[in-house]
C-alpha cells in the first residue's frame, strides 16, 4: 500500500477544464487499484468544492487517471470560482485516500 501525500495545484485551462500540477514531492501510486481509488477521492473532493463536470467529452486514450495525476492531462471539470488557483491535498492512508481542496498546499 502506498502511503504519503499527493499535493497538486489545480490549474484552469480555459475552454477545456482543469489540470493538476503535482508538487515535486507528491506521491503518485503505481498500483492500478490505488490509482483508481485516488481518482475517485479527487473527484469527490472537486465536487465537494463546487467544481462541475464540463460538457466536453473526455478522450479515454489521452485523459487517463495516470496522466491526470502526473499533470499530463486536462480533465473536463470547471471551477466553482473561476480565477482561483487552489490546491488538491490528499492523504494516502493504507490505500484509502482522503482528498480536500485547500487555498494553499499546506
Amino acid at each position: 500500500m502506498t502511503a504519503g501525500r499527493y499535493v497538486a495545484r489545480i490549474v484552469e485551462v480555459p475552454e477545456h477544464g482543469i489540470k493538476l500540477e503535482p508538487a515535486a514531492d507528491a506521491v503518485i501510486p503505481e498500483e492500478p487499484t490505488e490509482v483508481n481509488l485516488l481518482g475517485m477521492a479527487i473527484a469527490l473532493a472537486l465536487g465537494g468544492a463546487g467544481y462541475r463536470h464540463h460538457a466536453e467529452q473526455r478522450d479515454p486514450e489521452l485523459q487517463t487517471l495516470g496522466a491526470l495525476l502526473s499533470g499530463d492531462a486536462v480533465m473536463p471539470w470547471r471551477p466553482g470560482e473561476p480565477g482561483s488557483t487552489p490546491y488538491l491535498v490528499c492523504e494516502l492512508n493504507d490505500g484509502k485516500p482522503a482528498c480536500e481542496v485547500h487555498p494553499t498546499a499546506d
